[in-house]
């Protein structure tokens, strides 16, 4: 994320958040996700940790101020949920699925499922069909 703390600085006032909660720069907010993810049992936090990384890593060439803002926004109330341990009360509002693009529903709906299956211990389903 290039530029970032330049960009950082110039959005902290426009943001539309409380004064004493600004954003953090994106290694220290990796750094402090990462930290409270020990704290999760393990399955969450190996899900959590491989999804983390792999969104910073796919994010981190962003140039877009408002894309910044928004992916570091979206980690920092990630990260104040997991770090009050409301994580696994939360709901999704609808609200937040208007919000969402058709691959992120579907992407959300996947998720769901493997849960699900990683839950009731239901082998994982593939889409390839056996020829004999």
């Amino acid at each position: 994320m290039k530029g970032t703390r330049q960009l950082l600085m110039a959005t902290r006032r426009s943001v539309n958040r409380p004064p004493r909660q600004l954003l953090l720069p994106p290694l220290q907010l990796y750094r402090r996700i990462l930290r409270e993810h020990k704290n999760l049992p393990q399955l969450q936090r190996e899900l959590g940790n491989q999804y983390l990384k792999n969104e910073f890593r796919l994010h981190k060439d962003i140039e877009n101020p408002l894309h910044i803002v928004g992916f570091l926004t979206s980690w920092q109330d990630y990260l104040s949920t997991i770090s009050n341990g409301s994580w696994d009360s939360e709901k999704m509002t609808s609200a937040v699925l208007e919000k969402m693009s058709p691959e992120q529903i579907t992407q959300l709906y996947e998720l769901m499922k493997e849960t699900q299956n990683v839950r009731d211990g239901t082998p994982e389903t593939t889409n390839e069909t056996k020829t004999e």
